[in-house]
């Protein structure tokens, strides 16, 4: 497996600038993608402490995928997490709930630094998902203050305004036959950053379910790639967590990819260690 090189994480705030310096807000994925890397993110869906940031540092990622979508989180739990996590390094990353969730911009002004929004299938959609996270003239997201983004340091709207505008990633998801069918035009939104295939629900709607990198998938994959490079946007993919198969969608060109689950990791280790366990024991499960 090739390495891909990391620079150190940087945990530096608009605290640290020096007197009378423009804020800014940082987004450790956000610049390794525009420095043309690859970034990794865990799936988040059922820690509700901030101390899965520090841990997804530990473990080499970039960015937490906060699933809101599929879990039961509130947005005071998210802006803790969220809150850590810009203090050690890594991006907090929110999958809402549609294009149209009222509570994007709360998450955007709380310390959330990109919003993943599933099931985009047109550009119209597309747009109305930038609309709630960037600021006009791109958006229409509502300026607030008070931003913990600047430790709560009276900011200029001036100065605070395109700092946050610069730090947030947008990501549309493709992940129905609607979406792949205009993903050209998708990625031909101003203000989208990402197009990430969810390989999941992409699988399930092409009357396929859990047929990872079967041609179809693998061809879908090519398609999204195609239109994101066309555009200039970043190409991603998660759902499919076999290994061998995410090292070379990151060798063909794929640059935000969801390794796994903290569920899947805690899952693993627990029963690697208690399968070792038993077997030395030669316990096939007895108590």
């Amino acid at each position: 497996m090739t390495t891909v090189p990391r620079p150190p994480q940087s945990v530096s705030s608009s605290a640290q600038a020096a007197p009378g310096a423009t804020p800014s807000v940082p987004n450790p994925a956000k610049d390794r993608l525009r420095a043309g890397g690859v970034v990794l993110g865990m799936n988040v869906r059922l820690v509700r402490s901030g101390d899965i940031a520090l841990i997804a540092k530990t473990t080499g990622h970039d960015f937490l995928f906060i699933d809101v979508q599929h879990s039961l989180y509130t947005v005071e739990t998210i802006g803790h997490i969220a809150q850590v996590a810009l203090g050690v390094g890594i991006t907090p990353m929110v999958r809402v709930r549609s294009c149209d969730d009222p509570q994007t911009s709360v998450l955007l002004d709380n310390g959330v630094t990109g919003i993943v929004f599933p099931d985009v299938g047109s550009a119209a959609e597309a747009q109305r998902a930038v609309d709630r996270c960037r600021f006009p003239p791109v958006g229409r997201r509502s300026v607030g203050g008070g931003y913990p983004m600047f430790e709560y340091r009276p900011t200029a709207v001036a100065d605070a305004v395109p700092a946050l505008d610069n730090a947030v990633l947008t990501v549309c998801m493709i992940e129905t036959r609607d979406g792949l069918e205009h993903v050209e035009e998708i990625a031909a939104v101003d203000g989208v950053d990402v197009i990430h295939v969810g390989s999941n629900d992409l699988l399930a709607a092409l009357g396929l379910p859990g047929a990872f990198g079967c041609p179809e998938h693998l061809a879908a994959l090519d398609r999204v790639l195609a239109a994101a490079h066309a555009h200039g946007k970043v190409a991603g993919v998660g759902g499919d967590r076999n290994l061998a198969r995410q090292v070379e969608f990151i060798r063909k060109g794929m640059r935000f990819v969801t390794t796994n689950s903290e569920i899947a990791f805690i899952l693993a280790e627990g029963a690697r260690v208690t399968g070792a366990l038993r077997e030395a024991l030669g316990d096939k499960g007895a108590t």
